[in-house]
């Protein structure tokens, strides 16, 4: 019976982790750059929203997961991004350790800094750090671990000491427990939590569909309109989409694009732009408005 259930419980979780990538969506939105592309001129470009769809594309492609790990890539021990937060610690009449927490997601390292200065010309005190702990949740698990660093040392102004965490955790939480020395005034401390760099698997069904998306990120900071285009059809092909994607929802009543040959793109565009950035209600719209424009504008 035991293991029966473990059984059980195996198939689910792996069910639980499968993702469906909406290769049509992710294929439309790869005409849609194409076709902004071929209209706009100048710095008609509407550069922040194709930078959203584009992100949100390659997230897709990515197979994320509601855990924030992915089915075709991986995090790995590079820099991608930090946490940090500063702590003023206090002299104890009892001389008691302060606890200082951090919370991270996808960390693997964690660094305890003393800055030079406390404020702007005042140098900073030492101060004794006694140990940390580190509470995280590993990729592709479940369980909670932890783990005790002892430091037992006094750390003076400029230092740092770096702690590598065994594994990335998904979700991170450090603690480190510091003691201000009674006659000396306070000191300031800075934790930081490194955060793991995503890659995406060489193998990946969609590796060559990123790698365009990753493109045309670049892309847009250039504004090469033949290359970006380019880089559209790429990423489009790549994906194997053979026909146009179902018609979408009706859309509320009163939101109807009509678009005419005199009318002004790039304002419609503009218009889609600030719906996207409104509430649920007004992305849907929002995107609503982008495909009926898009069909429009290939008749």
């Amino acid at each position: 019976m035991k293991f029966v259930l473990i059984v059980l419980f195996a198939a689910t979780t792996a069910i639980a982790q499968q993702v469906q990538v909406p290769v049509a969506k992710i294929a439309d939105d790869a005409k849609v750059i194409d076709r902004v592309a071929e209209v706009s001129k100048g710095n008609e470009l509407p550069k922040d929203l194709l930078r959203r769809i584009v992100y949100e594309d390659i997230e897709l492609l990515r197979g994320r997961r509601a855990d924030g790990t992915y089915a075709y890539a991986s995090y790995e021990r590079m820099e991608a991004s930090r946490v940090s937060e500063s702590f003023s610690v206090q002299p104890s009449s009892e001389d008691r350790t302060t606890k200082l927490e951090i919370h991270a997601e996808f960390g693997y390292r964690l660094t305890i800094g003393l800055p030079q200065r406390r404020m702007l010309v005042t140098k900073n005190r030492p101060l004794w750090v006694e140990n940390a702990e580190v509470e995280y949740i590993p990729q592709g698990s479940s369980e909670v671990k932890r783990v005790n660093f002892p430091i037992k040392t006094t750390m003076e102004a400029g230092e740092t000491r770096n702690i590598d965490i065994p594994d990335i955790g998904r979700q991170v939480t450090a603690r480190v427990f510091a003691r201000a020395q009674k006659d000396s005034g306070y000191g300031n401390i800075v934790l930081t939590v490194i955060q793991a760099k995503v890659f995406d698997n060489p193998d990946s069904p969609y590796a060559d569909a990123v790698t365009s998306a990753k493109s045309i990120q670049r892309n847009l900071d250039q504004t090469d309109l033949p290359s970006l285009r380019a880089l559209a059809q790429r990423m489009q092909s790549s994906l194997h989409v053979q026909s146009p994607v179902p018609s979408v929802a009706p859309m509320p009543s009163g939101t109807t694009v009509e678009v005419s040959a005199g009318q002004d793109v790039y304002g419609e565009l503009q218009a889609i732009e600030d719906l996207l950035t409104g509430n649920d209600a007004e992305r849907r719209t929002g995107l609503d408005r982008l495909h009926q424009l898009l069909r429009k504008m290939r008749r």
